[in-house]
């Protein structure tokens, strides 16, 4: 044996499990399969595998990964022949083997890293080994089609087990099935192949959705040589959307991150599996049984082959295409069944009917009349399939009359006759041409037609009567747009079937219900009651609702619940009911029939909208604010759709467009206003009115990165870029270098976010905003923009435009790609340009001439990160050619750059009288202690937050801030013997005017911090409640308490409530139901300053102590003292009361950060007090008024 045969074997566990085989690594990197985790878990053993040729139809050699249990669910697994350790060839030529547990069966040879792995490293088809011999050493080689395998055993006799089993299984196959995986799977007809990337790993895999699985293949010539690494099946995966362009197939076993190139493909790939998880979850049973009438076998609309669909009361089969344009049509004209997944619905008598009538039959009645130039094909377009099979079941355009046609008591007597023979075809032509299912058959017996068929034993007449109890007869006369997605409502709406129900509340729902929490209900929908039965068994309902008592209807997002799909029904008695279902087709016939239900004939037109909620308001507007109006509203999108009480048609209030959007909580009015119009919409129900407010706000804020989803203004430009070169061209045009100097980074962040949060609530103000910071939020958010301004279909056009020499050409050429652009982005660019010609032309005092601004905005602009020089071309053009590019009036543009330069010139003036920013005080701050060693004299203008004035007196002291050093301002009474700690971004000027001689600043150390967010950390929600030790601050007329008393205390988003009475603890576990109803005291929580401490002469029963301070709007004060038993107590409720009033911001991320983003301030003055804000009210009053009439006339005595 040669030294290159030697070899060393890897301990198991040894190696890292990698999604690829051993014998082929792309890389040294750790990119391994099983450490993608899911949920904190590794991808580790959920089932067994086994690799297994289906004999079928549609048959495919796959990868079958299924799982232990249900053996419904998972496919037969084949039986295992032999299984063992064995040492495999090492990767690459190493000489360390690895060992591997590897088992054979009569399909696959396959290898794990363990004996407890299910899921294999490497799949052998048994029908691509050619020979299986030894090779001495106990090792032994598997030669297939295309690559050798090397394995070698514990023993020799272990080793020759092995060999004459694999050779046996190999000789015992069908030589001829020795098919690729590729061949084979070829018969499936693959949906979908191509890259994917799968998130966790450097390199792309190959994916192909196959029928009912997914196969995930390292490249391209692995899936061509049928040697993959691993198939999903789908029968229990499910696709949900992720951020941009990824995508989760999601299996009890682990979740795969996928994402696409772009979002086409993403669409394409989750369509693709979707259609993969209908395949797994097929049951051809039926559907075989059906397509036995060969009529069956073809579409019944377009002839398209094998239809998978049905609508079980017109008795038609029909293809997928099609399926879709009769869901349109509703449940009331075509019940729309699947042959392979709604099995339930399929009961014998159903099955027979169809196999009786078939397509031949219906259509012998359908499509009696079809002319050849309507008729459909399988290639037609889904708008030639809408018209058609519209005019076909809802108009009866085609069908055949029945010569008893027009005579109702004629066909309801020709119906009750036909009811004694098994004639169904003569049953449905009288029933879809006007019989009365339910007419009265004059035999008290069998006072109905259903009755009369049972007493002739007329099994399928009863089933065919029995799914067309309710079913919209067919009217000639039906006229109008065909395109509606909501048919005409018919006088009475029905529509039945299984929903999951919460309980009814009183409250919106906040938190994710989990499927243990809805109960699965039979709902009907008659005669304008909406009822819900423990099973359709039952006759007697759990409850109803009437529809005349619904005020709004809410289509939830999917996923928002245990259920994929819910909506909500609120009513006038403010109770909301929530329903869910996984089906979304159901859940759409649910909420269409619902809302047609309630919605009047005048607000019809609002049905045809997609919309996510839909009801009724009160509302008024600038013409009369007297007494309000009932109007009928549908949010679809960002639009809001009214229907509005004195107006025939309807209007769309574009709510990304609004200038200005508030909610008055004292009166529940939603304030919309738009540029010619304010709109006040008045909560009659509160329940409905907070899930409008806040559907209404989300729907007006902006929704994505693309320029088209942010807060526009009329003008269809983003609020952002509005703003900002308003702001520049106020502040900044003057600024040398604008556009090319950077500002602050934590600043520019911070505003940025602030304008994507909502930019129609942004003001710039100067002296708070500095120009540098502004110019590069706009040159970011330029920068960060989705598919950029000139789009990425569109970019390589614009940026080969400046190859053209002749002017005039390329002007034109500028000007058709602009009128190609979308709306937004034509209006946007045509505004930044205009924006920057104005700064290039006062480049003798910016310095920021044509060629400055293009090298900065070409990269920004195309995101090419200057890799292109052509980008700055393009700019510069825009820029020089401006007035012929966008046919710009010239006498408007000369008075712009008339009204630019009055405002330099004002600024300029302004700016020469030297009066130093108003507000600026200098005062006197401690550090750690008041005593006169510590004085530090600061100027605060009127920006500086607490962090900041914190860190400066730190800077000046020399101190440096470690880490974990919690450093914070505070407010300190002497007389009240209390302090506060100043929130980080609380401004310090307005604290300085309100404190009075008694009161100081320091800085200090705030030991308790860190306790406090490791406690918030830990808190599940964001309230407390508890018994405090209370005492009340008596005023004048000596009321209150005059001693601590022990009060219940409840600390939520809204309010501190106490409360006088507390009911018994062991029985009641929330901590409202523990109090009585009413609280005896509240206060509005973000109105309240807490100080710790408590004066002494109070007596306090306790050193753990709060001071509470409540000003109300007469700017009156009031106070009250809780005591608690313990500093951890005190603690605990003081970060709560924080975490409120700051939305959960308590401390800054990263202090370290906010200390270097802060802008040091002129030190010129030393120490020097020029304002002193200690002696009496008076003293100060004159120093700041002597300050703001002559700052230097302080200097004098110095």
């Amino acid at each position: 044996m040669s030294e290159k045969e030697d070899f060393l074997t890897v301990e198991k566990g040894k190696r890292l499990n990698s999604l690829y085989s051993d014998d082929e690594h792309l890389d040294e990197d750790n990119d391994s399969y099983e450490a993608i985790s899911n949920n904190g878990k590794s991808w580790q053993d959920y089932g067994q595998s086994m690799l297994q040729q289906r004999v079928s139809t549609r048959s495919v050699v796959s990868l079958n990964i299924g799982a232990k249990g249900d053996v419904s669910t998972v496919p037969q697994l084949s039986p295992v022949i032999k299984h063992g350790w064995l040492c495999k060839n090492p990767p690459q030529g190493s000489y360390i083997y690895q060992k591997r547990w590897v088992k054979l069966d009569a399909e696959y040879l396959r290898y794990f890293d363990s004996d407890k792995d299910m899921y294999s490293k490497r799949i052998i088809p048994t029908a691509s080994i050619t020979s299986v011999a030894n090779v001495g050493d106990q090792k032994f080689e598997v030669v297939t089609n295309n690559r050798t395998f090397v394995f070698k055993a514990e023993s020799d006799s272990d080793r020759n087990e092995w060999v004459k089993v694999l050779q046996e299984t190999v000789r015992d196959h069908n030589v001829t099935n020795r098919v690729s995986l590729l061949q084979q799977s070829s018969a499936a007809s693959e949906e979908k192949q191509g890259a994917l990337e799968l998130r966790g790993l450097r390199s792309k895999l190959y994916v192909v959705v196959s029928g009912d699985k997914v196969f995930l293949y390292k490249n391209n010539e692995d899936y061509q040589l049928g040697i993959g690494i691993t198939s999903i099946e789908m029968n229990l995966g499910n696709v949900k959307d992720a951020d941009r362009r990824a995508f989760d197939l999601t299996t009890p076993y682990r979740t795969f991150s996928f994402v696409a190139d772009s979002d086409k493909q993403k669409e394409e790939w989750m369509e693709a599996m979707q259609n993969s998880i209908g395949e797994a979850l097929s049951n051809y049973e039926v559907a075989e049984k059906i397509w036995k009438e060969e009529s069956n076998c073809f579409c019944a609309d377009c002839g398209a082959a094998q239809p998978e669909w049905a609508a079980i009361n017109l008795c038609v089969v029909f293809c997928k295409r099609c399926a879709g344009e009769h869901r349109g049509l509703g449940p009331s004209i075509s019940k729309v069944r699947s042959l392979k997944m709604d099995k339930k619905v399929w009961t014998e008598e159903l099955v027979e009917l169809f196999q009786v009538l078939g397509n031949r039959r219906s259509n012998a009645f359908w499509a009696a009349n079809v002319p050849p130039s309507e008729a459909l094909s399988p290639a037609s377009t889904s708008e030639e399939r809408r018209r058609f099979i519209s005019a076909k079941y809802r108009e009866g355009k085609y069908r055949r009359y029945h010569p008893l046609f027009g005579n109702q008591e004629a066909l309801d007597k020709a119906l009750c006759i036909n009811m004694q023979s098994s004639d169904v075809g003569e049953t449905l032509s009288l029933v879809f041409c006007g019989a009365n299912v339910n007419c009265d058959t004059g035999d008290p017996d069998c006072p109905s037609p259903i009755s009369l068929a049972k007493s002739f034993d007329q099994k399928l007449q009863v089933e065919f009567l029995a799914q067309n109890k309710n079913t919209e007869i067919p009217r000639s006369e039906v006229g109008g747009h065909l395109d509606r997605q909501y048919y005409v409502a018919p006088p009475s709406i029905t529509h039945n079937g299984f929903l999951f129900k919460t309980g009814s509340m009183g409250k919106p729902v906040t938190e994710r219900k989990a499927k243990e929490e809805f109960s699965q209900r039979w709902c009907t929908l008659n005669d304008g009651v909406f009822s819900y039965f423990e099973s359709p068994r039952n006759s007697t309902p759990n409850g109803d609702l009437r529809m005349k008592e619904i005020a709004c209807l809410a289509v939830g997002v999917p996923e928002t619940h245990g259920y994929d799909h819910t909506f909500e029904i609120y009513t006038d008695s403010e109770r909301l009911y929530l329903f869910g279902t996984d089906n979304s087709d159901a859940m759409r016939e649910w909420v269409k029939s619902i809302a047609k239900s309630f919605i009047p004939s005048s607000a019809e037109d609002l049905l045809n909208r997609d919309f996510e909620r839909i009801g009724r308001l009160q509302y008024k507007d600038g013409l009369n604010l007297q007494s309000p109006k009932v109007g009928w509203f549908a949010l679809v999108g960002s639009t809001l759709h009214v229907c509005f009480e004195d107006s025939e048609e309807e209007e769309a209030i574009h709510l990304k467009k609004l200038q200005e959007l508030s909610i008055q909580q004292e009166n529940e009015v939603l304030v919309l206003v738009e540029r010619r119009r304010t709109l006040y919409i008045q909560g009659e129900r509160k329940l409905d009115f907070q899930g409008w407010s806040s559907s209404i706000q989300r729907a007006a804020g902006s929704s994505g990165h693309t320029l088209c989803e942010q807060q526009l203004t009329e003008a269809d430009i983003p609020v952002i870029v509005d703003r900002s070169i308003d702001y520049i061209t106020q502040c900044g045009l003057t600024s040398e270098g604008i556009y090319r100097k950077s500002g602050v980074n934590s600043k520019i962040a911070a505003l940025l976010e602030s304008f994507r949060r909502d930019a129609r609530n942004v003001r710039l103000k100067e002296g708070d905003h500095q120009v540098d910071d502004v110019s590069n939020v706009l040159k970011r958010f330029f920068r960060d923009t989705e598919e950029g301004m000139f789009t990425s279909q569109a970019a390589n056009d614009w940026l080969s435009t400046p190859a053209m020499a002749d002017d005039c050409q390329r002007v034109l050429h500028y000007q058709a790609l602009l009128n190609n652009l979308p709306r937004v982005n034509k209006a946007t660019l045509r505004a930044l340009v205009n924006h920057l010609y104005c700064v290039q032309c006062f480049s003798d005092i910016n310095q920021m001439n044509l060629h400055n601004l293009a090298i900065v905005f070409g990269p920004t602009l195309f995101q090419t990160d200057g890799k292109d020089y052509n980008a700055g071309r393009v700019v510069e053009d825009l820029i020089s050619h401006y007035v012929a590019i966008f046919n710009v009036n010239e006498q408007q543009l000369k008075k712009q750059l008339d009204e630019i330069s009055a405002i330099i010139k004002l600024r300029d003036l302004n700016s020469s009288s030297k009066v130093p920013p108003a507000g600026d005080f200098i005062c006197t701050v401690y550090l750690e202690e008041k005593k006169e060693t510590a004085e530090q004299h600061i100027k605060i203008p009127a920006t500086m937050t607490a962090a900041e004035l914190a860190f400066e007196i730190l800077d000046r002291r020399k101190i440096t801030v470690r880490e974990n050093d919690y450093w914070c301002c505070f407010e300190v009474n002497e007389k009240e013997e209390t302090e506060r700690s100043l929130h980080y971004q609380e401004k310090v000027l307005p604290i300085l005017h309100s404190l009075g001689t008694e009161s100081y600043l320091v800085v200090k150390k705030h030991f308790s911090m860190e306790a406090m967010l490791i406690y918030l950390a830990s808190k599940v929600d964001d309230s407390k409640h508890g018994m405090i030790k209370f005492r009340e601050d008596r005023h004048l007329l000596g009321l209150g308490l005059s001693a601590f008393h022990d009060r219940y205390f409840i600390l939520n988003r809204t309010s501190l409530r106490l409360y006088k009475e507390v009911r018994s603890l062991q029985k009641l576990q929330r901590a409202e139901q523990q109090c009585s109803h009413r609280p005896e005291k509240e206060w509005p929580v973000k109105s309240l300053k807490i100080y710790q401490g408590i004066k002494k002469k109070l007596r306090p029963p306790t050193c753990w102590g709060l001071t509470v301070v409540y000003a109300n709007e007469k700017h009156e004060k009031q106070q009250w003292y809780l005591c608690c038993d313990t500093q951890t107590e005190m603690r605990e409720w003081l970060s709560t009361f924080l975490s409120i009033q700051h939305d959960g911001n308590v401390w800054p991320s990263d202090s370290m950060k906010v200390c270097a983003s802060r802008v040091p301030l002129d030190a010129r003055l030393g120490n020097i007090s020029l304002i002193p804000l200690r002696g009496s009210e008076n003293e100060m009053r004159n120093s700041v008024a002597a300050f703001a009439a002559d700052p230097l006339a302080l200097f004098g005595k110095v």
